[in-house]
């Protein structure tokens, strides 16, 4: 899309109705793959963050489900693929319905409380699936109680990093749709 109006670059990002466009949904989709392949602490990426994001931003659902399934898909191609994969990607769609229903009562309070049930629902189906499949943990009370205990170390990166990257992406696009905004009014 050529930008005839004058605006720059920030006015280009978004469409009339501040909906994400291609770009912003490209570039998460390379910023989820690229942060699970550069170091990082276990489970801080960025990847809830996205489905959240896509979920409350994104014009179609399909587009959120597509930006956090590629991520994790082209991070897995480099890091190779895994048993019980597909449960993770199922978790990680969660957030993207979170986002949906977010979408008309977007406040900080809400964004947060999105961003930490995303983080807790994460948490409690990835261990359960590795508890329920697996042979680490008998399967008993017990059992399940000392997986939940050994994710424990992990779920604190992941509440860490939800908040630092949903913050980061909704933070950013407030702050780009505000420039936006002021852009237009003042080229008017």
């Amino acid at each position: 899309m050529r930008n005839t109006s004058g605006l720059g670059r920030c006015d280009q990002l978004y469409d009339g109705h501040m909906e994400m466009s291609k770009k912003i949904a490209a570039g998460m989709i390379g910023l989820g793959a690229c942060a699970r392949l550069l170091p990082h602490p276990w489970n801080f990426t960025p990847i809830m963050a996205i489905g959240l994001f896509a979920g409350a931003k994104a014009g179609k659902l399909r587009t959120g489900v597509l930006a956090t399934i590629l991520a994790l898909l082209l991070s897995d191609a480099v890091l190779g693929f895994y048993r019980g994969m597909w449960w993770v990607y199922a978790a990680s769609l969660l957030p993207v319905l979170i986002g949906k229903f977010l979408r008309p009562r977007e406040s900080t309070g809400a964004i947060a409380a999105a961003a930490l049930l995303s983080s807790i629902l994460f948490f409690l189906t990835t261990n359960f699936t590795v508890w329920a499949t697996g042979t680490l943990y008998p399967h008993t009370v017990a059992g399940l109680a000392a997986c939940y205990t050994a994710g424990i170390p992990f779920f604190q990166n992941q509440i860490l990093g939800d908040a630092f990257y949903t913050f980061a992406l909704f933070g950013g696009h407030a702050f780009l749709s505000r420039t936006a905004l002021r852009m237009r009014t003042a080229s008017a």
